[in-house]
């Protein structure tokens, strides 16, 4: 019944979205050849193309508690789905720190380079520095940064370990860190699938993805060890008690 049904629905789900991105890049394109481009601008943009067509044509009923911070911050996540950054990015005006792979899906990727993006090689040095001092000029300019710190994502009940590079920066420049906790409902939405396309249809053929999410304390701490440990503890916690009586996968 998978197949029969919920394929078809999860290709028109796919036209509308990407339909929808080009259109909005196309109309955002006009506009800037009489109001200049910036990043308010562009949070705007994507936040209204997600909270009026995006989630809604996903049909992701989301639970949230708790909210942004007033000043910039480095938030830091747990990375469940490929759909996290729909989510979190609903509520939250921030540049995301992503893979360098992403460069590579289109139109998904000329949408992310003009909401707020900064790519990442994980596995080459100089592209991680170049990433942290990129990450401490926004802060710095009071732009807000998003980073998940596992690297990848997980499919435990529990984050993966922190790379702890993004925490030694925000303690030695004193930036806020704020976590966020996100968790879903159904195995499906797990990112288990190699194959971004297969896993987008094995994710989103269902009628429903139903999300919790969970903005976390303002913490600071001059220790990164410190800020890694509190903001581990604090999703850790937040996962588990998301989890209880709700979650199908744990």
């Amino acid at each position: 019944m998978k197949y029969i049904f919920g394929y078809p629905l999860a290709f028109i789900r796919a036209i509308i979205i990407f339909g929808s991105m080009i259109i909005c890049m196309f109309l955002y394109g006009i506009v800037t050849l009489f109001i200049k481009h910036n990043d308010t601008k562009a949070f705007w943009l994507r936040r209204t193309w997600l909270r009026f067509i995006a989630i809604p044509v996903l049909n992701i009923k989301i639970e949230k508690r708790g909210n942004p911070i007033e000043d910039a911050a480095l938030y830091i996540s747990n990375h469940r789905s490929f759909a996290d950054p729909i989510v979190i990015c609903r509520y939250l005006d921030a540049f995301v720190i992503a893979k360098a792979e992403v460069a590579d899906y289109p139109i998904i990727n000329k949408g992310a380079e003009l909401t707020g993006i900064v790519y990442v090689k994980r596995e080459d040095k100089n592209s991680r520095s170049s990433t942290r001092e990129k990450m401490i000029e926004l802060i710095t300019n009071h732009k807000n940064v998003l980073v998940y710190p596992e690297g990848t994502v997980g499919t435990d009940a529990t984050t993966l370990p922190f790379k702890t590079g993004t925490f030694h920066e925000a303690a030695s420049h004193g930036f806020s860190v704020v976590p966020i906790a996100i968790e879903y409902r159904d195995p499906c939405d797990m990112w288990t699938v190699p194959n971004f396309i297969a896993q987008y249809f094995h994710q989103f053929s269902k009628w429903r993805t139903s999300v919790k999410l969970r903005f976390g304390p303002n913490i600071k701490n001059s220790d990164p060890e410190k800020l890694v440990q509190e903001s581990n503890n604090w999703i850790n916690e937040n996962l588990k008690d998301m989890q209880k009586g709700w979650s199908k996968v744990f």
